[in-house]
């Protein structure tokens, strides 16, 4: 996979509150990161840090009470950029970038496509929606699709209904949804967690396939380390609502910064371990609506230094070394050298 380096997307201190009677969630809390145009971006952590609703902010597509506070998601045209998290609700603008510009596959199919309605006609509703007004052009277009996929007979599966489809053939089927406008950026969001280990090697391999393909940008939402492995070029790590590392997924598996990423390998089952307990994580990542002080990793962090990480705001990220930044204040108390730059 290659990184041209030119941007595609940048999201810059977006924040997205849910406002509750029991309080304010902060979902995403200052997220800010970069899509390169032919890259995939892998976005990890554990459910509850915020993943999907970043993705969601990007599609502007958050569900109510939800809403984005502040921020900007930056889509970068030949012709200029536009703010996603600035258009209007009802805007043409935002109606032709969902499924145009930028799409999504999501988590579980079933909850995607209508029960009522023929897959078929749903791929060709969105075929028509990006500019194909002709019913029987856009109809050829959704069984080369659903073929391109890999679904077989594709010629009479168009008009089956999502019920009458296995699991790995509904996600093909979605997946060819998201794709028959051939979108710039694809969010794929868990596109692999309701499958079994061997419909998901097939999924995640027709994805790289697909992004060779039609060089697309794939920004791959998973808390499997093993996928971010298989398929990702860049990767950010969230944890309850904000990235605590970024870089190359080269280097976070080569060398983990941050104590969660750390915690996070060494959670993996490895087969050279053939005895003792798998190490685990301690705790569970903070209710939705308390308010931690400091770092809101610090009360499950080995490294925590009483008085610092447990005080304050949380630390900023640090640049490490070129392409790789993480918000611990072990390396701010470390590295204090001009050479790194505090954001």
């Amino acid at each position: 996979m290659k990184n041209s380096h030119k941007r595609l997307v940048t999201v810059e201190d977006l924040h997205v509150h849910f406002k509750m009677d029991q309080g304010t969630v902060r979902a995403v809390d200052g997220v800010s990161f970069e899509i390169n145009q032919g890259e995939v971006v892998g976005l990890i952590g554990e459910s509850g840090c915020g993943k999907s609703v970043t993705a969601q902010a990007i599609m502007r597509i958050v569900p109510k009470p939800g809403r984005i506070v502040s921020g900007r998601v930056r889509l970068h045209e030949e012709d200029g950029e536009v703010d996603l998290a600035a258009l209007p609700a009802n805007s043409e603008a935002l109606h032709d970038m969902r499924g145009g510009a930028i799409s999504m596959i999501f988590q579980e199919p079933m909850t995607t496509f209508s029960p009522v309605h023929t897959v078929g006609n749903q791929i060709m509703e969105a075929i028509r929606e990006h500019g194909e007004p002709d019913r029987d052009r856009a109809r050829k277009r959704a069984i080369e699709m659903l073929d391109r996929v890999g679904i077989p007979k594709a010629e009479e599966r168009i008009d089956a209904y999502a019920f009458q489809l296995s699991g790995g053939m509904r996600q093909r089927a979605m997946i060819a949804m998201a794709l028959v406008a051939r979108p710039r950026l694809l969010i794929a969001d868990e596109p692999t967690t309701a499958l079994d280990v061997t419909l998901q090697a097939q999924i995640l391999e027709l994805m790289k396939d697909l992004q060779g393909e039609f060089g697309m940008t794939i920004l791959m939402i998973t808390h499997d380390l093993g996928v971010i492995a298989e398929t990702c070029d860049r990767v950010a790590v969230m944890y309850w609502g904000r990235i605590v590392e970024s870089t190359t997924v080269k280097r976070l598996f080569a060398n983990p910064q941050h104590p969660y990423t750390q915690a996070l390998m060494e959670s993996i089952p490895r087969m050279e371990r053939r005895e003792g307990k798998l190490k685990s994580i301690r705790g569970s990542v903070p209710e939705p609506f308390a308010r931690v002080p400091g770092c809101p990793f610090h009360p499950r962090c080995e490294h925590a230094i009483a008085g610092r990480c447990d005080q304050g705001e949380p630390p900023p990220l640090l640049d490490i070394e070129p392409d790789h930044r993480a918000a611990c204040w072990l390396h701010h108390e470390e590295n204090s050298s001009p050479r790194y730059t505090e954001h």
